[in-house]
């Protein structure tokens, strides 16, 4: 803990200068699918082998299906990529701020909103 009191509730996120509307796209996108991988259970140890599994989420998150990449000007496994070089949002998380960090916070409301938190990632479509 670092203070005893909460002093604020709002979600605070990753921002980018206005009228830059391809990096808010791929920002804004990359924090989903961040948060979208620890939901389905895609880690940076596991990413390439759930790459070819039969999950449609997965597979359109770790670009094997859909072409949600292209449309943002990126390529199909984007996402992918930054799940290999970083990991998931809890695997950030714990990495940073987390029991791996000398901080050891806990994740309170930055965890997944189906253990309380309230982070959640809008589907990859």
């Amino acid at each position: 803990m670092v203070l005893p009191e909460r002093l604020s509730k709002e979600p605070h996120a990753p921002s980018v200068r206005q009228g830059d509307d391809q990096w808010f796209d791929i920002v804004r996108w990359t924090m989903f699918a961040l948060i979208g991988a620890e939901e389905l259970g895609v880690t940076q140890a596991n990413a390439e082998a759930m790459r070819q599994g039969p999950n449609p989420g997965i597979r359109r998150l770790l670009g094997t299906a859909g072409d949600h990449g292209p449309m943002m000007g990126l390529e199909r496994g984007w996402a992918y990529d930054v799940i290999r070089a970083v990991g998931n949002y809890g695997e950030i998380f714990d990495r940073n701020l987390g029991a791996g960090s000398p901080l050891r916070l806990d994740r309170g409301l930055s965890d997944l909103w189906t253990r309380g938190g309230l982070m959640y990632a809008m589907p990859i479509r």
